[in-house]
């Protein structure tokens, strides 16, 4: 056991079984007012090594299989330059494609599988079958009914097709279609974006808000509005790709710090400060912080009372991405500032999308009023982009109005509850299984680790075989030693259900051997 005293919160790291723990309270005049766990553990040497082992068996057979299509020995599905064209420079960069081409493409099956109803605790995935090791694929015309689904972001059950939701989105259709065909600067503006900007506000406890129809989009569009040359942004290394490319558009310096690590943090804010700008040491026009609410491929949580009190003592600003934690964790659903219980106003910007807790679409900005009226004439998001679509603003309005109890019933903070009890109920039984699983003890993504890449594939389909739908993940998506499986859990999720999912979990018999999947 090793442990020590970090700040206001107590760190605490056991040796035997690998698990940092911070425990912090209010109690003793910390910043945390709850306890703050999170589980993580190094791979194994033996794992690591055999891991890596298994990458080298495919990039062997994958040079080989390259070798056998050059000799047209081995039939070609690749993606080539035209003849006439063959001294050009090429279009598709070959080396580059080399995993997409040899690994990736003999386990493709485990995604992009279509399902043919709602994406609800359970679903109806149609079959498909490949005769070329799933470079083309045929549909067989079976239906598999009544599929498991722990792959959805629908954390409170919304995305449904009946109940107050469906049922309002359908009057809207009825009243103002589908589609806006206008931006909101344009004649694209309707009564119902006024109302769902000013509830989203109200939801928030912040002094205004404003949608956009596209959650990737609402980062990578708006972050160039607000940072430039001459700015700092320090974002944090398991970041969004939303984030990450919304960083690189602005042209701002980029300084990335360690995942949740705030002492890597204030050590990039001390030198940012201290030294200023490259070359000219001018102090930066400003520092932009960008972190994640839950990130979802981790699990974790951000340590958002550390991040908050670093950012004002270098009197920096932060940037929150809730695309995950919105309507999903705290005690009334409002994210990660609610489970804090801090103020929103200690949040410069809030960023969370309508695609996940809500069962819709888009993505939306908060903050201060000054922030919002800015960003509707400078972001490119606000400016030429079509209007969001009405059924869709209904289905987000009706949502949040539940959530938030407005519709006269406890429905929303019962699913809520219902989401945080399955959390703690799925995670607790996955360990005591001796599985090893990572992030929050309160997150709804689940990383359980495979670690090898033959685990990926084979796990996958031996789900889908006992009827659960899971989402596999590896490399470059996670590092190249920590593939795994990611379980979504949700508010309509029953308890029998996760008994079912986690008992066939336990008899699913993945091949030890990696050479026989590979081949």
């Amino acid at each position: 056991m090793f442990s020590f005293l970090c700040g206001c919160c107590h760190l605490n790291l056991n040796f035997c079984y690998p698990i940092a723990q911070v425990h912090a309270a209010a109690l003793n005049g910390g910043l945390y007012n709850r306890p703050f766990l999170e589980s993580f553990e190094e791979t194994p040497m033996l794992v690591a090594v055999l891991t890596y082992m298994g990458y080298g068996i495919l990039t062997v057979f994958g040079y080989l299989r390259d070798f056998l299509r050059h000799w047209k020995i081995e039939r070609c599905h690749i993606a080539r330059e035209k003849e006439e064209q063959k001294d050009f420079v090429p279009l598709y960069q070959d080396f580059e494609n080399f995993y997409t081409r040899n690994l990736y493409m003999r386990i493709r099956d485990n995604w992009n599988r279509p399902i043919c109803s709602v994406p609800g605790a359970k679903v109806d995935v149609i079959e498909r079958a490949s005769s070329d090791y799933n470079w083309t694929f045929n549909y067989t015309g079976r239906v598999v009914q009544e599929v498991i689904n722990l792959g959805s972001y629908n954390y409170l059950g919304f995305a449904e097709n009946t109940g107050p939701c469906a049922t309002s989105a359908a009057e809207v259709t009825a009243k103002y279609g589908v589609g806006v065909a206008s931006t909101r600067q344009e004649i694209g503006n309707l009564d119902g974006h006024e109302e769902m900007e000013k509830l989203v506000a109200k939801f928030l406890g912040v002094e205004s808000a404003m949608a956009f129809g596209m959650g990737f989009a609402t980062n990578s569009m708006n972050i160039p509005a607000l940072a430039g040359k001459g700015c700092l942004i320090l974002s944090d290394e398991l970041n969004h790709a939303s984030l990450v490319l919304g960083v690189r558009l602005s042209g701002s310096t980029i300084r990335v710090f360690k995942h949740n690590n705030m002492q890597n943090l204030e050590k990039l804010l001390r030198e940012a400060i201290v030294h200023g700008q490259p070359r000219t040491h001018r102090p930066w026009k400003k520092i932009l912080i960008v972190v994640e609410g839950i990130y979802s491929m981790e699990g974790s949580v951000v340590r958002l009372p550390e991040v908050i009190a670093l950012k004002k003592r270098y009197r920096a600003y932060l940037y929150l991405d809730e695309a995950h934690s919105i309507g999903a964790l705290g005690p009334r659903g409002r994210g990660v500032i609610d489970y804090f219980g801090l103020d929103p106003c200690d949040v410069d910007v809030m960023m969370g999308t309508f695609t996940k807790s809500f069962g819709a679409a888009g993505g939306y900005i908060a903050g201060k009023r000054e922030l919002i009226e800015y960003l509707r004439s400078h972001s490119h998001s606000a400016v030429y982009a079509t209007s969001m679509s009405p059924p869709v603003v209904e289905q987000i309005i009706t949502s949040m109005k539940c959530i938030m109890g407005e519709d006269g019933t406890t429905i929303g903070l019962k699913r809520v509850q219902q989401l945080a009890g399955n959390v703690v109920y799925f995670r607790k039984r996955l360990q005591e299984m001796g599985f090893i699983i990572y992030g929050n003890e309160d997150s709804p993504v689940v990383p359980m680790m495979l670690y090898m890449p033959a685990k990926i594939g084979a796990f996958g389909r031996e789900m889908l075989k006992r009827n659960i739908g899971v989402v596999v993940v590896g490399f470059p998506a996670t590092p190249i030693i920590e593939s795994r499986a990611r379980f979504c859990i949700s508010a309509a999720h029953t308890r029998d259900v996760l008994d079912r999912k986690e008992e066939k979990v336990v008899h699913v018999n993945i091949p030890r051997l990696v050479v026989p999947l590979i081949l």
